[in-house]
């Protein structure tokens, strides 16, 4: 029980969150042009810097950091509970040992899934705020209109029930393999390089995260995809017509992305 409630899962859990808001700060317009290209796949902008330009033009100079503070604040909560989780866990269970690339698979597996189920419902609010006046292609997508944080969980649990605040939780908990697979990339590859040295420096560290990370998105973002789609929760199934909303439609999207370029083409 210390080494759950210990000084150093704290300081790792703060130091999580606090880089994770820096960062997204720095890269939110990038994030905005990501969430608009996969929601919104009738967009004929398939670059960032154009899909930046193209909102940018139709919605304002501000627009690409539209809904920053509902994404912050759920990524510093997001980041807080995981970054806990993961370092007492492993505090736990190592013990004192030294750590596997195993262990570390393990622990930040189960991490994510606390994280998942936790946070869910942040991570969709702060979907459809940073969605919510955005001048979409398709016209399957019903807009949304929420005034804040607080109006959106009410208007979603008034109008959709209380389990729509976990829409894309099958598809999150899948997604828990991403920083899973981050992790465990980055534990091994750091432990490699202390074979070599005794410390590492800021630049070895920044790599070995930009590959991991790299390679974790990679493997994962079709499931990504999906996972926006859902939370967002106001693009309609055709040729049913229907609003998105159940876990068993994963496949369908994932067929619908896949086939609809073969279908441009002809």
């Amino acid at each position: 029980m210390a080494s759950v409630l210990s000084y150093e899962s704290l300081v790792h859990a703060v130091a999580g969150a606090v880089g994770s808001m820096t960062a997204m700060t720095v890269f939110f317009p990038l994030d905005t042009a990501r969430l608009r290209l996969q929601v919104d796949e009738k967009r004929k902008s398939k670059t960032t810097h154009m899909v930046l330009l193209e909102i940018i033009k139709e919605e304002g100079l501000l627009a690409p950091y539209r809904g920053w503070f509902p994404v912050i604040s759920s990524l510093c909560c997001s980041n807080f509970v995981y970054f806990y989780t993961f370092n007492s866990l492993k505090a736990v269970w190592v013990k004192g040992q030294h750590s596997t690339t195993a262990k570390d698979l393990v622990v930040g597996f189960v991490a994510g899934v606390v994280n998942v189920l936790l946070t869910t419902p942040l991570w969709v609010v702060n979907t459809r705020l940073k969605l919510q006046g955005a001048k979409f292609r398709n016209e399957d997508i019903v807009p949304t209109n929420y005034n804040g944080i607080i109006d959106a969980f009410h208007q979603i649990i008034r109008d959709e029930g209380i389990l729509a605040l976990w829409n894309g939780t099958f598809p999150s908990l899948l997604l828990v393999f991403n920083p899973a697979i981050q992790f465990m990339f980055y534990e091994g590859l750091k432990r490699q390089l202390l074979k070599k040295r005794m410390k590492l420096s800021s630049v070895d560290v920044f790599i070995i995260g930009a590959i991991a990370k790299a390679i974790a998105t990679t493997v994962t973002y079709p499931l990504q995809t999906v996972q926006s789609i859902l939370r967002f929760g106001h693009h309609r199934l055709n040729p049913e017509n229907r609003t998105l909303g159940s876990l068993r439609n994963i496949l369908y999207l994932l067929h619908q992305r896949v086939s609809r370029p073969h279908l441009e083409k002809h």
